[in-house]
């Protein structure tokens, strides 16, 4: 058996009125249907959360000419995917698309009318008024079928170096799954879908008697493209309380940001902004555990090649 039931969004129990006729979370391709639908009689919507999920969305809401505010906790946007200091280019591509961001404070009640939502409370007292929310807090993995069951669990179903689960002939991959970081050992749970493949492959092998070890999922690892600001995330960026080492280069269109070991001899993590090429070569250095003694300034000014692999 293979374990592939997925996530479902989470919905904070902190912010009454979630329920309410506007309010979406942003899944299937029913969620975009209905808020398309809802869109063409709003004109402000509130997204509540910083993540890439809520900036696509918040673009494609401003493309219909929709005043969009983004309520953001933390004291920056994809603050799960760079430091706040690191994010200043795609802030900046942000802030000029015209979107309103408001960071440091969080949602407590959605209002309603007849109409449905038809404003936002936040902590801070202030009132936004809307008649579309968004929330887009991340997900929670779909394990209450199997919570009686003899299979581990631990936030999702605990899954092995080889993708069993705790019970013999069973398998779990995706979004459902907890595996391991391949840069710190730890457990984790991704929502990502090229994860998802990688360790659907994995357990496909395994489950047709192909013994294959899955390599594990990066704690951090996205690339996407927002505000037409292409950027790479992965591994460990997030800098400010660990002992590493840091190399970051910026210009007015670029920023790289290198993550080294406490001694400098692997890299653990890397940030692209605006100039993402080679990424993929770094993602490899960085899984692989490469020792990068060779070829460590290359990857410092990015002049790293395929002939430092040789």
């Amino acid at each position: 058996i293979l374990f592939a039931a997925g996530s479902r969004p989470y919905m904070p129990d902190t912010i009454n009125g979630l329920d309410a006729p506007g309010v979406f979370s942003l899944k299937t391709v029913a969620d975009a249907l209905a808020m398309a639908d809802r869109s063409k009689n709003t004109d402000r919507v509130v997204m509540l959360g910083g993540g890439i999920l809520n900036l696509k969305a918040a673009f494609a809401l401003l493309e219909k000419k929709i005043k969009v505010t983004l309520v953001v906790y933390s004291p920056e946007v994809l603050s799960q995917l760079m430091d706040p200091a690191d994010a200043f280019l795609i802030r900046k591509a942000l802030d000029t698309a015209g979107l309103t961001i408001m960071t440091g404070c969080s949602a407590t009640d959605v209002l309603t009318d007849a109409n449905g939502v038809c404003a936002v409370a936040l902590n801070t007292g202030k009132e936004l008024p809307c008649q579309m929310v968004c929330v887009g807090k991340g997900v929670i993995p779909n394990i209450d079928f199997i919570r009686a069951s003899p299979i581990k669990t631990d936030q999702g179903i605990l899954a092995d170096t080889y993708t069993a689960c705790s019970v013999e002939d069973t398998f779990t991959a995706g979004d459902v799954a907890v595996t391991h970081d391949p840069v710190t050992g730890e457990k984790i749970v991704t929502a990502l879908w090229t994860n998802a493949v990688e360790m659907g492959i994995c357990a496909g092998l395994n489950m047709a008697g192909v013994k294959t070890r899955y390599t594990g999922t990066f704690g951090i690892m996205n690339a996407t493209q927002v505000a037409d600001e292409p950027f790479v995330s992965m591994g460990v960026v997030h800098t400010g309380d660990k002992a590493v080492e840091t190399h970051v280069a910026r210009s007015g269109s670029t920023y790289r940001k290198m993550v080294f070991n406490r001694e400098g001899t692997r890299l653990v993590g890397a940030l692209f902004i605006g100039d993402i090429t080679k990424a993929g070569m770094y993602r490899y250095v960085i899984r692989e555990k490469k020792p990068v003694n060779r070829f460590k300034s290359h990857l410092i000014n990015h002049t790293l090649h395929y002939g430092h692999f040789m």
